[in-house]
């Protein structure tokens, strides 16, 4: 675990969670010690799911990060202070594929319960077990306009929902 970081009980976690992915756009991370990726996420949601704390991330198919999605049982999101903004500006318009971002970025990566990666620098890190995956579909949408204008191209993102089983704080 990390050094910075220490464990809290998730209901000492308390912020503003309609601004916690539009204003803070954490980075979503899933892989293991051997290979992981990160890219900035502006949607997302917090809140409380058969009878489980949970956090919903969405992830387009074509996304780097997306195959690390599918092969790793738990993923984090890390909020990263202002200070942090031209790393999650990099995180959120490079690929993985072309660059490694940790890298690049300066990032430490440290692993917490199942050796889900997040980094050092975070002010906070959710832990999460995957529980439920669900691809967003034309026919589910029941304002039409959100597909017209999120999806034109028919990308339909991927939703994950994971319990938050650990939460790191400095």
């Amino acid at each position: 675990m990390s050094q910075n970081l220490r464990e809290v009980p998730l209901d000492a976690v308390s912020f503003a969670v309609f601004q916690a992915f539009e204003r803070q756009t954490p980075l979503l991370t899933a892989g293991d010690r051997t290979a992981l990726n990160t890219m900035t996420i502006g949607w997302g949601g917090l809140g409380t799911l058969w009878k489980k704390p949970v956090c919903t991330v969405y992830v387009r198919p074509q996304r780097y990060t997306y195959g690390f999605m599918e092969r790793s049982a738990y993923f984090t999101v890390s909020f990263l202070g202002q200070e942090y903004q031209k790393v999650l500006q990099l995180c959120g318009s490079k690929s993985g594929r072309e660059i490694d971002k940790v890298q690049a970025c300066g990032l430490t990566p440290a692993y917490a319960e199942g050796d889900a990666p997040y980094f050092e620098e975070a002010s906070l890190v959710l832990v999460c077990r995957k529980l439920y995956q669900a691809d967003l579909c034309a026919e589910q949408f029941v304002d039409a306009d959100i597909d017209r204008m999120i999806y034109p191209g028919k990308d339909y993102h991927r939703a994950y929902i994971g319990e938050v089983v650990q939460a790191l704080q400095k």
